[in-house]
């Protein structure tokens, strides 16, 4: 089974946005040599705990320090930029890293005040089709606009035959759909929305259909959230980051941007027992949020996750404080699974 990894560029306690994003390119170094398939990095706005803010810029240094392994955005937000931008943005990236380059799409907002940051025009900010971004995005890409529309005469960078593998990135059956009538892969983000995940997976898979945009048969990721630990105990005490971090975001309100992912000791210092006690498991047939444990453990839950969604990879999010768990938690997983470098 193919693993590969979405980094959030996230600040270690008492470290730096610089240390974080230092630490992403670290974190693309050794998830190449550990025989991860790709690593993508996030797009999270005036977020002190995450340094991850624009992610074509990771790709391209991260381009710099490895050879082979895939890079990709998770997710470029479609609703602040023009699809001309990204578009040609990432088929410059591409010439940049030849075959190695994933254009993910998505769309989120950060409450009005974010958004009209990121508007051109304030006074009447665009009202994003998001469905028309991702098209218009292919068309530049794919060279597939009509002949008579106006950006027909205008090719990106012909000299320049690979195109990025295009990926839209949901959490919610309306993804699906556009995923699957679009052609393109497909990406679920399962530590948002466990529930929804298999049945929304299951449904790109049923009914995709071939439009011409590089794929002929669909291609499916699964993005969980995991920590693993040298043994259960050591896995489920580092998954107290991750369960700290959303216990302080539910608390935070407008200020959810400030807050910082806690270390385990400081998580259990602040949850309730029922935060602290969220399982780690399919329980009762009930994805959790959070996967953790030793390596078997978090073997054993990501293959029945597989199994009930028809996933063809899984992605990994490790919302662990400290690098170096991180790395570790990382290791241990590309062991258990048996990832060789290529």
């Amino acid at each position: 089974m193919k693993l590969s990894i979405v980094d959030l560029g996230t600040v270690a306690p008492g470290t730096t946005e610089k240390d974080a994003l230092a630490d992403s390119l670290e974190a693309a170094r050794q998830a190449e040599t550990a025989g991860y398939h790709r690593i993508w990095f996030a797009e999270h706005h005036l977020s002190r705990s995450g340094a991850s803010h624009h992610p074509e810029l990771l790709i391209a240094a991260a381009s710099a320090v490895t050879s082979r392994i895939r890079l990709g955005s998770g997710a470029v937000l479609m609703n602040h930029y023009s699809p001309f931008k990204v578009a040609e943005m990432f088929k410059q990236l591409e010439a940049m890293a030849p075959g190695r380059i994933d254009l993910g799409m998505g769309r989120a907002t950060a409450g009005p005040v974010l958004d009209a940051a990121l508007q051109q025009n304030r006074q009447h900010p665009a009202q994003a089709d998001h469905q028309q971004q991702i098209l218009e995005t292919l068309a530049w890409l794919y060279e597939s606009f009509p002949a008579d529309h106006p950006f027909a005469e205008h090719p990106l960078m012909t000299t320049v035959p690979d195109i990025p593998q295009t990926w839209l990135l949901g959490s919610s059956p309306n993804g699906s759909n556009l995923a699957a009538g679009l052609g393109i892969g497909y990406t679920f983000a399962g530590f948002i929305n466990p529930a929804g995940a298999a049945p929304a997976l299951r449904h790109y898979r049923e009914t995709f259909t071939p439009q011409g945009f590089g794929l002929e048969s669909p291609r499916a990721i699964l993005a969980v959230n995991v920590a693993v630990g040298e043994t259960t105990a050591d896995g489920l005490h580092l998954a107290g980051s991750p369960k700290g971090f959303y216990a302080r975001l539910g608390r935070a309100g407008r200020k959810a941007g400030s807050v910082m992912v806690p270390t385990p000791d400081e998580a259990a210092a602040e949850m309730s027992p029922a935060e602290t006690d969220e399982p780690v498991t399919i329980t009762d047939g009930r994805w959790p949020r959070f996967v953790a444990g030793g390596p078997a453990d978090v073997r054993a839950t990501l293959e029945q996750m597989i199994a009930e969604s028809g996933a063809d990879e899984v992605m990994i999010q490790d919302l662990i404080a400290d690098p170096a768990d991180r790395r570790r938690s990382r290791e241990l997983l590309a062991r258990e699974f048996g990832l060789a470098t290529p």
